[in-house]
Protein backbone atom coordinates (compact mmCIF):
# COMPACT_ATOMS: atom_id res chain seq x y z
CA UNK A 1 0.00 0.00 0.00
CA UNK A 2 2.87 2.38 -0.67
CA UNK A 3 0.67 4.54 -2.94
CA UNK A 4 -1.57 5.50 -0.03
CA UNK A 5 -1.76 9.21 0.81
CA UNK A 6 -3.12 10.97 3.88
CA UNK A 7 -4.55 14.34 4.91
CA UNK A 8 -4.06 16.25 8.16
CA UNK A 9 -7.79 15.63 8.75
CA UNK A 10 -7.05 11.88 8.93
CA UNK A 11 -8.48 10.81 5.58
CA UNK A 12 -6.71 8.34 3.32
CA UNK A 13 -6.63 8.04 -0.46
CA UNK A 14 -5.58 5.00 -2.50
CA UNK A 15 -5.27 5.24 -6.31
CA UNK A 16 -7.60 2.99 -8.31
CA UNK A 17 -6.54 2.85 -11.92
CA UNK A 18 -5.41 5.94 -13.79
CA UNK A 19 -7.84 8.61 -12.65
CA UNK A 20 -9.74 7.38 -9.58
CA UNK A 21 -9.07 7.14 -5.85
CA UNK A 22 -10.76 5.28 -3.01
CA UNK A 23 -11.32 7.48 0.08
CA UNK A 24 -11.78 6.69 3.76
CA UNK A 25 -10.78 7.72 7.25
CA UNK A 26 -7.75 6.42 9.07
CA UNK A 27 -7.70 3.98 11.93
CA UNK A 28 -6.62 6.87 14.16
CA UNK A 29 -9.71 8.88 13.13
CA UNK A 30 -12.17 6.06 13.78
CA UNK A 31 -10.52 5.44 17.15
CA UNK A 32 -10.91 9.11 18.10
CA UNK A 33 -14.56 9.15 16.99
CA UNK A 34 -15.52 5.99 18.85
CA UNK A 35 -18.35 3.69 17.85
CA UNK A 36 -19.87 4.90 14.59
CA UNK A 37 -23.67 4.83 14.47
CA UNK A 38 -24.53 6.65 11.23
CA UNK A 39 -22.81 7.72 8.02
CA UNK A 40 -24.34 10.02 5.41
CA UNK A 41 -22.49 9.22 2.20
CA UNK A 42 -22.11 11.61 -0.74
CA UNK A 43 -24.32 11.16 -3.81
CA UNK A 44 -22.92 9.29 -6.80
CA UNK A 45 -22.41 11.91 -9.50
CA UNK A 46 -21.71 14.72 -7.02
CA UNK A 47 -18.91 17.10 -7.96
CA UNK A 48 -16.63 17.70 -4.98
CA UNK A 49 -13.73 20.07 -4.39
CA UNK A 50 -10.64 19.42 -2.31
CA UNK A 51 -11.42 20.59 1.23
CA UNK A 52 -15.22 20.28 0.92
CA UNK A 53 -17.24 18.37 3.50
CA UNK A 54 -18.63 15.43 1.51
CA UNK A 55 -20.02 13.04 4.14
CA UNK A 56 -21.30 13.15 7.71
CA UNK A 57 -19.95 10.70 10.27
CA UNK A 58 -21.86 10.30 13.52
CA UNK A 59 -20.57 8.37 16.50
CA UNK A 60 -21.75 7.87 20.05
CA UNK A 61 -19.37 10.73 20.97
CA UNK A 62 -19.89 13.32 18.24
CA UNK A 63 -20.58 14.14 14.60
CA UNK A 64 -17.92 15.20 12.13
CA UNK A 65 -17.45 15.65 8.41
CA UNK A 66 -15.45 13.66 5.91
CA UNK A 67 -13.37 16.27 4.10
CA UNK A 68 -12.64 15.51 0.47
CA UNK A 69 -8.90 15.06 -0.02
CA UNK A 70 -9.22 15.66 -3.77
CA UNK A 71 -11.48 17.32 -6.35
CA UNK A 72 -13.58 15.38 -8.81
CA UNK A 73 -16.75 13.36 -9.28
CA UNK A 74 -18.05 10.76 -6.83
CA UNK A 75 -18.40 7.62 -8.97
CA UNK A 76 -19.08 5.03 -6.27
CA UNK A 77 -20.09 4.92 -2.60
CA UNK A 78 -19.82 2.11 -0.07
CA UNK A 79 -23.55 1.38 0.32
CA UNK A 80 -22.77 -1.26 2.96
CA UNK A 81 -21.99 1.55 5.42
CA UNK A 82 -25.67 2.60 5.38
CA UNK A 83 -26.57 -0.57 7.29
CA UNK A 84 -23.24 -1.25 8.98
CA UNK A 85 -21.42 1.99 9.88
CA UNK A 86 -19.40 -0.01 12.43
CA UNK A 87 -17.50 -1.53 9.50
CA UNK A 88 -15.37 1.61 9.64
CA UNK A 89 -14.46 0.85 13.27
CA UNK A 90 -13.59 -2.74 12.37
CA UNK A 91 -11.62 -2.08 9.14
CA UNK A 92 -11.13 1.66 8.53
CA UNK A 93 -8.36 1.16 6.00
CA UNK A 94 -10.14 -1.61 4.09
CA UNK A 95 -13.84 -2.55 4.00
CA UNK A 96 -14.71 0.73 5.76
CA UNK A 97 -13.96 2.92 2.71
CA UNK A 98 -16.44 5.71 1.97
CA UNK A 99 -16.36 6.54 -1.74
CA UNK A 100 -14.45 6.49 -5.02
CA UNK A 101 -13.71 9.82 -6.70
CA UNK A 102 -12.72 10.35 -10.34
CA UNK A 103 -9.99 12.98 -10.15
CA UNK A 104 -10.46 16.30 -11.93
CA UNK A 105 -6.95 17.43 -10.94
CA UNK A 106 -4.54 14.51 -10.35
CA UNK A 107 -1.82 16.94 -9.25
CA UNK A 108 -3.76 17.42 -5.97
CA UNK A 109 -2.44 14.02 -4.88
CA UNK A 110 1.00 15.61 -4.60
CA UNK A 111 -0.27 17.88 -1.80
CA UNK A 112 -1.16 14.86 0.36
CA UNK A 113 1.21 13.19 2.83
CA UNK A 114 2.88 9.84 2.38
CA UNK A 115 2.69 7.27 5.17
CA UNK A 116 5.93 8.43 6.86
CA UNK A 117 4.82 12.07 6.98
CA UNK A 118 1.38 11.10 8.30
CA UNK A 119 2.97 8.96 11.00
CA UNK A 120 5.00 11.99 12.14
CA UNK A 121 1.86 14.05 12.84
CA UNK A 122 0.52 11.19 14.97
CA UNK A 123 3.67 10.91 17.08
Amino acid sequence: MSDIRFTEDHEWVVPEGDDQVRVGITDYAQDQLGELVYIELPEVGAEVAQGDAIAVIESVKSASDLISPVSGEVVEVNEALNDEPGTVNEDAMGAGWFCVIRLSDPSELESLMDEAAYQQILD
